[in-house]
């Protein structure tokens, strides 16, 4: 009964493991000081640019540096 049952739940296990695989992935890439430094000069130069307002730059840039200190804690 074993085995059938590992045959059957297979392709589920094999998904779950992929999902796992990608969630392991994304929460690497999302701590990674690099990128989020990256981003703020992404931030700054759209700022420059006027393609943001202050207030959207503002409001970001905050959340960004948050995320930055928290990392660094």
């Amino acid at each position: 009964m074993l085995l059938v049952d590992d045959i059957f739940f297979a392709p589920i296990n094999s998904i779950i493991w992929i999902a796992k695989k990608i969630d392991d992935i994304s929460q690497k890439e999302l701590s990674d000081k690099d990128k989020v430094k990256e981003k703020l000069m992404e931030l700054q130069l759209r700022y420059e640019l006027d393609e943001i307002g202050e207030e959207e730059y503002y409001e970001k840039e905050k959340e960004l540096l948050e995320y930055l200190k928290k990392e660094t804690e």
